[in-house]
């Protein structure tokens, strides 16, 4: 068994990591992720993160979004979970409910939804690299 110390680096460890989809990518899948992404291209599937979800002016997310804090400037046809920030930039699109601790909206931003802030905080699931799924606190 890890000691808690190795635990406590090993759990940094993922959180500080980066992923990235690039401009001119389509993926089609669910992402699950322990640190942040940042996605320039096209994703038809969900989006989950215990980190930061940037999604750039050309991007396009068919799905769902769970992650901790997210910053929006592409769309998103789907729903949003945010446990602590959201932020719609002015070219942001939004077709699909929010639930969010705080959200903050530049002007230009479209949305098209419900909103909710300051929900119940739920479990999901991110999957570990054994196979085994930990929970995460989101909303």
């Amino acid at each position: 068994m890890l000691n808690t110390k190795e635990q406590k680096r090993a759990a940094e460890e993922l959180s500080s990591s980066s992923n990235t989809i690039g401009k001119g990518t389509y993926l089609e899948g669910n992402i699950e992720t322990y640190g942040n992404i940042r996605i320039e291209g096209k994703i038809k599937g969900d989006v989950k993160s215990k980190s930061k979800v940037a999604l750039g002016n050309l991007s396009h997310v068919e799905g769902n979004v769970i992650a901790q804090n997210a910053d929006i400037e592409g769309e998103v046809k789907g729903r949003l979970e945010i446990s602590e920030v959201l932020v719609l930039k002015a070219t942001a699109v939004i077709n699909g409910d929010i639930s969010t601790g705080k959200l903050i909206v530049e002007p230009g931003a479209v949305f098209n939804g419900t909103c909710k802030m300051g929900a119940t905080i739920k479990e999901i699931k991110i999957m570990a690299d054994n196979g085994f799924s930990q929970q995460a606190k989101s909303i």
